[in-house]
């Protein structure tokens, strides 16, 4: 048996989909990261399921209709704009939410070349919470490089000298943005692999959803 792929079923699959995903995002973990952000439950999960399910333009698709319910949300919710302004605010809306949610569409790009429905589904969730974790490294360097010098002396006690006395400049500001994105993206880059491959991992899940469904 397979799912249906009409016009009808992507366009319900993807709401609630999307909406899912929109829940669980603002359900983190009962723990606080040193330097600000937090890790979600499972939040980008149902955004890479949605490229799996129906190729990658719906997913490309569902991935930037959810960036931008994460962009209302982080308005709304923690200020995430607040004091954001010039060409940084477009820059910030686009980079950080826009393209790095836009890209968890690739998450089916090995749906057709691998058969082994559980390493298709790990290996695309990698690709694409890492191109997400590359457009956030991207905006960091960019917009937020400045600060660099004020993250490691205030933030990293004494070992942060040791940064600030190898590290200047470019590279100062490329080293900051690899390692306060990454302390939230590698946890979040985990737990959606093993989310999709747990649900890849079910036969019944998998006969339905996962199977190719081509980039129509």
């Amino acid at each position: 048996m397979q799912l249906t792929k009409n016009k009808t079923t992507v366009i319900v699959m993807c709401g609630i989909f999307v909406a899912l995903g929109t829940v669980l995002s603002v359900i983190p973990l009962p723990f606080s990261l040193p330097f600000g952000g937090s890790v979600t439950i499972f939040s980008m999960v149902p955004v890479v399921l949605l490229s799996q399910m129906f190729g990658t333009r719906v997913g490309l698709l569902a991935g930037t209709v959810y960036g931008l319910l994460q962009a209302v949300l982080g308005a709304a919710m923690s200020q995430a704009f607040a004091g954001v302004t010039g060409w940084s605010l477009p820059a910030m809306f686009l980079l950080d939410y826009v393209i790095a949610f836009a890209v968890l569409g690739f998450g089916g790009i090995f749906m057709k070349r691998i058969k082994n429905p559980v390493l298709a589904s790990g290996l695309g969730a990698f690709v694409a919470t890492f191109l997400r974790y590359v457009v956030h490294f991207i905006s960091g360097f960019i917009l937020w490089g400045s600060y660099a010098e004020w993250f490691f002396s205030d933030e990293f006690a004494g070992n942060g000298q040791l940064i600030l006395d190898k590290f200047s400049g470019l590279s100062l500001s490329a080293l900051y943005s690899l390692i306060y994105n990454g302390l939230y993206m590698v946890p979040e880059i985990i737990i959606t692999v093993v989310g999709c491959c747990a649900v890849a991992a079910v036969p019944a899940v998998s006969r339905l959803f996962l199977r190719p469904a081509g980039d129509k």
